[in-house]
């Protein structure tokens, strides 16, 4: 389950959502297959540091729990609140937001966005209920549908060949040809980069998805480490080869067209609308797992801090009956309905507001920009990647500064090449932050301005 756990919170939305947005970023796809490759090393880089976090503080709490020990209570809540109050319900959000769409593109619906909105609110609701009853019954429904996804990611990264008996399709080496980026925020190579590595660890994010749960796993010094490699292991062979399959079927221009929908696409163009049919429903099913075990882990945190005091103790408190943290769960879920609500209200003022073409927009402009141009699952996931980017960085680091802190802590896993693997990874975590911030203000600067509104929140509480 703790594998599971680790390759189920990952496959969610990404892989099948990302890849078109990806191509607009950049046309290149030697570019592109190498920053999928670079973000599984990635991730390899901060589940070594995480697993010797997790195995130290085998605690409720995750990255809440590292940064408190690192850096003391003020950086530790600041990421729970920010957890809370934007990360966990983005993600719940962004990916209720991807099963309605593709629910309603596989019946040919044409919703508005009161419907999407009121079919996500039902989606999230039933799912925290479910948590609400226990560990045991999200645990299972993780399982069970972490096997289906994977299975399902599997026969799409094959699709191009078993397909081939009854779609006569070849490989066309000219799919593979690089073509001018597209994308307003794509302009210099290493700006390229990084959007495609901001939508890249989108699809990536979840890696370290065993750590909060630590305290409920069961030998936690050897399944930790193991669930964390042994997860980022099935996931980068699954994402490369699902990607080289979407760009042997479709060209360049097919890619960017596809949209959100590269997968629907590709299925479509093999075998037509029973093959988009049945990719939604893959669809479907991969993001339902993912909403569970974001549902089943998110308040966790919530919890942690309630129980130390920084957050209402409510939020602490276990159900007598089904001993789970339900509080925590029903108000994270009801923090990612009301994230969803706010977006479509914010892309319906700016509706029909004139942007200037010229290069010196002013931050409004900007602002206005993305909520016009960029879907409601792209803002929600953008915002997320950036500011979780900044505390993945932070509990990176800790393994330095409790290295320095508490040198003779029982470690029961060791990082490997210390202090190499930290050092690399913080540092392009910076720089990836840093052209994420230029390019994409609507995005970074709301999740600034949330982090820092914690702070006097922190101080309120302490008194």
């Amino acid at each position: 389950m703790a594998i599971a756990m680790v390759v189920g919170n990952v496959i969610g939305s990404g892989i099948f959502y990302k890849p078109g947005n990806i191509a607009a970023a950049s046309g290149n796809f030697t570019l592109i297959i190498s920053v999928w490759i670079a973000g599984g090393l990635l991730c390899v880089f901060g589940a070594m540091c995480f697993a010797e976090l997790g195995t130290m503080f085998p605690h409720a709490g995750g990255i809440y729990v590292y940064l408190k020990h690192a850096y003391g209570e003020l950086v530790a809540f600041l990421f729970g609140w920010t957890e809370f109050v934007l990360l966990r319900p983005a993600s719940i959000g962004a990916l209720a937001v991807a099963f309605i769409g593709s629910f309603t593109l596989a019946m040919g619906w044409q919703a508005s966005d009161l419907t999407q909105w009121l079919l996500c609110s039902a989606l999230i609701l039933m799912m925290a209920w479910i948590n609400v009853l226990g560990v045991i019954w999200g645990g299972r429904m993780q399982l069970v549908t972490t096997l289906l996804k994977v299975g399902f990611l599997a026969l799409v990264a094959l699709a191009p060949f078993w397909t081939v008996p009854f779609a006569g399709w070849m490989v066309s080496v000219s799919n593979f040809e690089s073509a001018p980026a597209t994308s307003e925020n794509a302009g210099t190579f290493g700006a390229q980069i990084a959007m495609v590595l901001l939508a890249v660890m989108w699809a990536y994010d979840g890696w370290h998805g065993i750590t909060p749960l630590a305290e409920e796993v069961r030998d936690p010094q050897q399944n930790i480490p193991l669930a964390l490699f042994g997860g980022i292991g099935i996931l980068v062979v699954l994402y490369v080869a699902a990607n080289v399959a979407y760009h042997s079927v479709m060209s360049m221009a097919e890619m960017r067209a596809s949209g959100d929908h590269a997968a629907e696409q590709m299925l479509g163009k093999l075998s037509g609308n029973t093959g988009r049919a049945a990719i939604s429903g893959v669809i479907m099913c991969s993001t339902f797992g993912a909403i569970n075990s974001n549902i089943l882990m998110a308040p966790r945190i919530p919890f942690a801090m309630g129980r130390d005091g920084l957050f209402p103790k409510s939020l602490g408190r276990v159900h007598p009956h089904f001993r789970t943290p339900a509080i925590a769960i029903i108000v994270t879920s009801l923090m990612a309905i009301g994230l969803i609500g706010l977006i479509s209200i914010g892309k319906a003022f700016v509706e029909g507001t004139s942007v200037s073409e010229t290069t010196s927009m002013n931050l409004w402009q900007q602002i206005v920009q993305s909520l016009q141009n960029d879907s409601t699952f792209s803002l929600l996931t953008n915002c997320f990647v950036f500011v979780a980017s900044l505390f993945y960085a932070l509990a990176v680091v800790a393994v330095i500064v409790l290295r320095y802190r508490l040198p003779n802590a029982d470690r029961p896993y060791r990082t490997w090449c210390y202090p190499v693997v930290p050092v690399v990874f913080s540092t392009v975590y910076l720089w990836f932050l840093a052209q994420i911030y230029s390019s994409n203000p609507a995005e970074s600067r709301t999740g600034m301005l949330l982090i820092a509104l914690g702070i006097p929140i922190f101080f309120a509480m302490r008194r």
